[in-house]
């Protein structure tokens, strides 16, 4: 809470100014106005540092806090706990500064009157438009405890994928990262004793020798690395700028899904959470259209939220979701297949879940897969650059126990 200034004045006219710690000027000023006949404006005190807030803004919230937060709210909820008192009892326990900050916010706007979901639209940091959307259905229906569990269950259902998907990415980062420090420090620190070794023997060098010599002075220069850090930072800046514009997202996202081996993955997760998504939004009465446009937002593909924007408008002039989602031809066929069943049968939710269920196992399968594939990849990788390396290193000397023969 923000500290504020306040120049007061007592029953004998002598001004003096009070430090006191409220939400904003006008309840700074109320704090004293009962005790000093006299009360000035109140100014934020600019020296004073909140670390809280600091901490807060610095804080991310992240899908597992949600998915907690979701699930003790539903029990507390259907227990029969009001609202108000739910809110205050989370955010005393709440781990996380910004979380925390947005339930004490929420909850003094339910206190006053406004709706759970509206005061969570106005944190959307913590709440976004699936979260708030949802708890929006739960208000009307009058099953904010049930939406509530099946938002629990959506959170903990996407971190597990996001989870699968990031293991397989581990191993080949890290690995991929030894392989470059390797590198570097073998040019760096032992190509050059073999330099001074090659200068006293005075023998002619092979191509790959030269190459890593140069390579080792060149990384040894203070210059490369003022030219070249620029270089790099400045293209990586470039890249994130140009994925920000809407060329820019849908080619990288197209490229994204055909590339070998990460391409289907990507593909089956995008598939897999939109019909998580889909199928959790409309059991909670969220009218499909909204579904539509929330799952578009969320479904982290753009080339994939482009075919859903043109199955919204195919719906809209009373076609089927699956015929518009088959024309785009980015779903694989059997989800096409499925939801196009779940629509004739008038039980599109439930084949919703069936499909996501499918392809959350799909993922799972297809990282174990990967996994499999990359783990002997990036070891031969490895193995091959140090042994260019050596080789560099060793092919002189066969030159010179040549010559002595």
């Amino acid at each position: 809470m923000p500290t504020f200034i306040v120049e007061v004045q007592d029953a004998a006219g002598k001004t003096s100014k009070e430090r006191v710690k409220a939400i904003d000027a006008a309840q700074a000023r109320s704090i004293l106005i009962n005790k000093y006949p006299s009360v000035g404006q109140a100014k934020k005190d600019i020296f004073d540092i909140d670390l809280s807030e600091i901490e807060a803004k610095l804080s991310t919230v992240k899908v597992k806090d949600k998915a907690i937060f979701s699930r003790q709210f539903s029990v507390m909820v259907n227990a029969g706990v009001a609202i108000v008192r739910c809110l205050g009892v989370l955010s005393e326990q709440c781990p996380n500064p910004k979380l925390k900050k947005a339930l004490l916010a929420i909850s003094d706007d339910v206190q006053q009157g406004v709706s759970l979901s509206e005061s969570m639209r106005k944190h959307p940091d913590c709440f976004d438009q699936l979260y708030v959307s949802m708890v929006d259905a739960g208000e009307v229906g009058g099953v904010l405890d049930e939406v509530l569990d099946r938002l629990s269950i959506l959170l903990e259902n996407m971190q597990r994928l996001v989870n699968q998907v990031k293991s397989a990415m581990s191993y080949p980062v890290a690995v991929g990262s030894l392989a470059v420090i390797v590198f570097f420090a073998m040019t760096i620190f032992l190509i050059p004793i073999f330099a001074g070794i090659f200068e006293e023997l005075g023998v002619d060098l092979p191509a790959l020798t030269q190459l890593m010599l140069f390579l080792s002075k060149s990384f040894r220069n203070p210059i490369f690395w003022i030219v070249s850090l620029p270089v790099v930072i400045g293209s990586v800046f470039a890249f994130k700028q140009y994925y920000k514009t809407d060329m820019g997202r849908r080619q990288i996202d197209g490229l994204k899904l055909k590339m070998p081996l990460f391409g289907d993955l990507a593909q089956k997760t995008a598939v897999a959470r939109f019909c998580r998504i889909f199928g959790t939004l409309t059991r909670s009465g969220v009218p499909i259209l909204n579904c539509m446009d929330i799952v578009r937002d969320t479904v982290g593909n753009q080339v994939i939220a482009d075919a859903i924007q043109e199955a919204k408008s195919e719906i809209q002039q009373g076609g089927m979701i699956s015929i518009a989602l088959d024309r785009e031809g980015v779903f694989p066929v059997l989800a096409i297949q499925m939801i196009s069943i779940g629509e004739e049968t008038g039980e599109l939710d439930s084949m919703m879940m069936k499909v996501a269920d499918f392809y959350e196992d799909e993922v799972e399968q297809a990282v174990k897969a990967l996994t499999s594939i990359i783990e002997p990849i990036m070891m031969v990788g490895v193995a091959g650059i140090v042994g260019v390396i050596l080789l560099s290193m060793y092919l002189p000397m066969f030159k010179v126990f040549d010559a002595l023969g």
